[in-house]
């Protein structure tokens, strides 16, 4: 739905978009447009892929950090930044902190990914774990900064953050002049907000599309409400948009500047996720991913020129897997069987017979004899199998149905 509105004149402009350009020169890397022929094809019209997973830090938000830590005068520097994230901003403050000499603490939930709590520390930052919630990391963060005077670093909610994220859109201007429709994700809206405030100024006919996971949306009812509104326990493998409520800053440059708000399933963050990978070869995250997951699921409501703007590409390799399968299953490429067979010598061997004609390749097999649901003579399998599509996933439960099989699911 368009929820377009008359709002006051945003906080940021133009000029401070191209001031936040010539600061990062040297800085954040005019990262790669690159086609994509297969997404080309779906939409019916040129579609480019902005590769802010290829940023340093892996992803955007090294621009909106660097500005906003270059901005703080000289005592605010002295005493130093803090900073909330479960990654991405983290990553970004870290390494803008470094290359100003400004001495950085950011708080991470306990549960954080591995690497991204190494390549944190790898910048230059002192990390501190503390909750097991990003809420209640971002308490412990603004606590600290009330306690020592360090200047806490919003992701999002600070003029000078969506300046930083806004250079994101000159740059699409100036390698795709033709666009007609961008399409970002959306969490607490800093980028998003930034890009439009960039392209509208230049371009006020292009069309701008967020993009929020079904599970953690909370720009549609915000922008229905006129306000920010919060949203109860936000959920979704996107950890890079999972945020309960729009920040109040560019929450009024969105709602006056970005044509519509789209959300899109886990399944097709899934399916995006993998499609990144086959066909374009770039590791995205799932946040990073959420634009292509929007041209997947209705590619006939995108003008082309159509630029997608990958945000980020910092993905646990646990979460991958796991992330990686869903989307081959999604597409049925993927499927688990369970069903029970006589428990005899051969049996198993005559199972993988019936799955060898059917072309079926096998990943993974479970077999089970002792059990109280089974009875004497009975045994219990579980198969992971690669498949080759839905049909080929009905066709391989028929085969095993007509041999005799009772598939439990």
């Amino acid at each position: 739905m368009n929820y377009r509105k008359a709002v006051p004149l945003p906080p940021v402009t133009l000029d401070d978009v191209r001031g936040a350009q010539k600061m990062l020169t040297g800085v954040a890397r005019v990262t790669a447009m690159e086609g994509s022929r297969y997404l080309t094809q779906l939409v019916g019209a040129p579609v480019h892929l902005k590769c802010e997973n290829l940023q340093r830090t892996g992803s955007f938000k090294l621009r909106g950090a660097y500005v906003r830590i270059a901005g703080l005068l000289p005592e605010e520097r002295a005493a130093g930044v803090v900073a909330a994230s479960a990654g991405n901003h983290a990553q970004g403050v870290a390494l803008a902190s470094s290359l100003l000499g400004v001495h950085s603490t950011v708080f991470m939930p306990k549960g954080a990914p591995l690497p991204k709590i190494s390549a944190t520390r790898d910048y230059g930052a002192e990390v501190r774990l503390h909750g097991h919630v990003v809420d209640e990391t971002l308490a412990a963060a603004q606590e600290y900064a009330a306690e020592t005077g360090a200047v806490f670093i919003h992701p999002f909610d600070h003029p000078d953050v969506i300046a930083g994220q806004g250079t994101v859109g000159l740059e699409i201007l100036e390698q795709c002049p033709e666009v007609r429709t961008i399409v970002v994700g959306i969490g607490g809206g800093g980028l998003a907000a930034g890009i439009a405030v960039a392209v509208k100024a230049l371009r006020p006919d292009v069309r701008i599309v967020g993009v929020q996971a079904a599970g953690s949306a909370a720009y549609p009812p915000s922008l229905a409400a006129g306000r920010p509104v919060s949203i109860e326990n936000p959920a979704t493998m996107a950890d890079g948009i999972k945020v309960g409520r729009p920040g109040d800053v560019p929450f009024a440059i969105v709602g006056d500047l970005v044509d519509e708000v789209r959300t899109v399933s886990e399944d097709e963050l899934s399916a995006a996720l993998l499609l990144c990978l086959e066909r374009a070869k770039l590791v995205v995250e799932p946040a990073g991913a959420s634009p292509v997951a929007a041209l997947l699921s209705d590619p006939g409501a995108f003008e082309g020129p159509v630029v997608a703007v990958l945000s980020g590409g910092n993905v646990d390799p646990v979460l991958m897997q796991r992330v990686l399968r869903h989307g081959m299953a999604a597409q049925g490429r993927y499927l688990a069987v369970r069903l029970r067979l006589t428990d005899r010598p051969g049996a198993l061997a005559t199972l993988l017979g019936v799955l060898s004609v059917v072309d079926a390749n096998v990943l993974d097999v479970s077999h089970v004899r002792t059990d109280p649901r089974l009875g004497l003579t009975e045994a219990e399998v579980e198969l992971h199998l690669e498949t080759k599509g839905p049909a080929h996933c009905a066709e391989v439960g028929d085969a095993l149905r007509q041999a005799g099989y009772i598939v439990i699911d």
